[in-house]
Parts: C-alpha cells; sequence; structure tokens
C-alpha cells in the first residue's frame, strides 16, 4: 500500500514507529480550530498546512502561545492573509510545549548509500552551526548512542552551562526507530524532525516535514 504523505497519515507512521509528537490535529476551518484546541486545551500553536509553503515562521504562518478562542481565531484569519497565493490544505493546531534543548533528526534518501538519518542540534542552529552526525540506515542502538556523543553540543544534553541532562537513551532508541521507518519507507526522499525539543524524562516532535522521492 503506497505511503500516505498527509500531515494525518504521517503522524500515524511516526506513532507506528514509536516517535513522540506533540498533541495535534489539522483543522480545515476557524470553527474546527476552536473546537481542537478546546479539546487538547489552551495554550496552543497554529500553523499553515501547506506544501508551498517551507519556512512558515519566515513568512508569519505560524502563531505561538495562543490562549484563547479570540487569539486562535484572529491567529488564523492573520495566517491566511500571510500565506497569499499558496494552496492552503488546513492548520495544524498543537498543544504547546514547554522548552527544552531543541535538536534535529533527519533524513535522506542518498543515489549512493540510501537511507541516511541525521542527528543534531535543532531549530534555528541546524543552518548556522551545522552541528550535525550521520549513518546510513538501519543503524543499532549502540550506532545510535555514538550519534549523540558525536556532536560538538553533546555536552548540552548532558547538563553544560546550567541546562538540564536529557534522557539520551530515549534519543537513541528514537533514532533507531527512526531509522528502521526510513528504511522501511523507501519512498521517502527527505525528512526533518525540527525541532525535537528534549527534556530530562523524554522529547517532543513539535514540527515535522517529510518529502516524497520524484519516480
Amino acid at each position: 500500500m503506497p505511503l500516505d504523505f498527509s500531515r494525518e497519515g504521517i503522524s500515524k507512521l511516526l506513532a507506528k514507529h514509536g516517535v513522540r509528537i506533540a498533541q495535534e490535529s489539522v483543522a480545515r476551518s476557524p470553527d474546527e480550530a476552536a473546537g481542537i484546541a478546546e479539546k487538547i486545551g489552551y495554550p496552543v500553536v497554529l500553523k499553515v498546512v501547506s506544501d508551498e509553503i517551507l519556512h512558515k515562521t519566515d513568512c508569519g504562518c505560524v502563531k505561538v502561545n495562543l490562549v484563547s478562542e479570540h487569539d486562535l481565531r484572529s491567529a488564523y484569519t492573520q495566517i491566511m492573509h500571510n500565506a497569499g497565493s499558496a494552496k492552503v490544505k488546513g492548520m495544524l493546531v498543537q498543544k504547546m510545549v514547554k522548552k527544552g534543548i531543541e535538536l534535529i533528526v533527519g533524513g535522506k534518501k542518498d543515489e549512493q548509500f540510501g537511507q541516511l538519518i541525521l542527528f543534531g542540534l535543532g531549530g534555528i542552529f541546524v543552518e548556522v552551526l551545522k552541528d550535525v552526525s550521520v549513518r546510513v540506515c538501519p543503524i543499532t542502538i549502540d550506532e545510535a548512542r555514538e550519534m549523540i556523543g558525536e556532536i560538538n553540543g553533546s555536552p548540552l544534553l548532558k547538563g553544560a552551562r546550567g541546562t538540564v541532562p536529557v534522557d539520551t537513551e530515549k534519543l537513541a532508541h528514537l533514532l533507531v526507530n527512526v531509522s528502521k521507518m526510513l528504511d522501511e519507507n523507501q519512498e521517502i526522499c527527505e525528512l526533518d524532525l525540527n525541532p525535537i525539543i528534549a527534556y530530562e524524562d523524554g522529547y517532543l516532535a513539535v514540527d515535522v516535514r517529510v518529502i516524497r522521492c520524484v519516480t
């Protein structure tokens, strides 16, 4: 059966492989968004769902820390305006998560090596620092631990500079699970889980981008 590349389909695929994502659902109207927000609880984040908008934050298509229905409906209108002529599939209503260390887990299909998995500091640091480790999929738990230890920012994960140590063992299992998912789904050309917010008791993926291979 072909892989479902819709937001809902990818969320189900991630859940199947044990990847923890922030509580979320896609809305197709302001009323539906308000209902979802009421169900998962405020504060929430609102993000446009569009294949034509890659850098959602840069173009004002992400609104965070919405604490009421009034805020949500206003943000919905603003995002639709900021999206301009882009084709919008809906709005992702997501539970606002607490702050932690931002990481990235990515995947890319290479012509020579096949599916690759990447780990590093996430959020705004990805393009600035390019502090990442890469392996060929699938990987073992020991390889996952090596990847975590290889990045220059690894001391941050252990509690350096006043940060709280995060659960690197759960991160290692996350890497193993994602590598298996990529290996089993060769139609995935690119995958970005960025950022993944790491905590002392686990992690949550709060943004997902997946690109289908062109055949």
